[in-house]
């Protein structure tokens, strides 16, 4: 193990700890265990689902109920494991009967997540359902119209592909989206072996290329818009 990746290891146990201890939100008062994520710390494909369920809750372990054993069945159709992956949430702690996560919970979340994949270092970061794809895109737009699509965004100081997918608990629930969800994890071995995209410049390098052009006009704001405007 190179010098650089057990510094990684290093930072992400601390990183284990400090969640398990964690009291940003009031989730900690009902939760049995947090559930840090799961696999293998320098894997090149990271999967972010929504948010613990009972199971997950009793074990601190991300994936384990069914929606976990459609996702095993899934990566071994692809040549994967579990053990080749990284699986987390956006939320470390399980919200009360499963309900949606809140906006407060993510941002106390957030940080984590972006803590993760910059000591993992993935190539292609999967969300999975709806949560996890608008906030991780930056975009309210719902999993339906992007599902399946590679997308380039930066994430934890990292610019990496992000393919957005069904959640495996809706496809448990539809045969359809079940098919669907098959397809796009097709997609993903010839993803993984594509050159990483370029870094995305900074308002500040595109600022400085338009001064550098003659073209003062300042680039337009970030689109601001909440995550959770789309239900689609």
């Amino acid at each position: 193990m190179s010098v650089d990746a057990a510094a990684r290891r290093e930072e992400l146990v601390a990183l284990y700890k400090e969640v398990s201890k964690c009291t940003r939100c009031p989730l900690h008062e009902t939760r049995t265990k947090a559930v840090f994520g799961a696999g293998n710390a320098d894997a090149d494909l990271m999967f972010v689902g929504e948010a613990p369920g009972a199971e997950e809750d009793r074990q601190g372990l991300p994936f384990v109920g069914r929606a976990g054993q459609l996702l095993n069945e899934l990566l071994v159709e692809i040549g994967l494991s579990r053990e080749d992956v990284f699986i987390c949430n956006v939320l470390k702690s399980r919200p009360p009967d499963n309900r949606d996560p809140q906006p407060a919970e993510i941002a106390a979340c957030e940080p984590y997540l972006w803590d993760q994949v910059r000591l993992i270092q993935p190539r292609v970061v999967c969300t999975l359902g709806n949560f996890a794809t608008k906030l991780l895109t930056g975009n309210p737009t719902g999993i339906t119209r992007v599902r399946g699509v590679p997308q380039t965004h930066e994430l934890g100081g990292r610019t990496v592909y992000l393919l957005p997918l069904f959640h495996p608990a809706a496809a448990l629930r539809t045969p359809a989206v079940k098919e669907q969800l098959r397809g796009d994890f097709a997609t993903i071995p010839a993803l993984l072996q594509q050159a990483l995209p370029e870094p995305m410049p900074s308002a500040e390098e595109i600022s400085r290329e338009l001064e550098e052009e003659g073209d003062s006009t300042p680039p337009p704001p970030s689109d601001q818009l909440g995550f959770f405007g789309d239900p689609s």
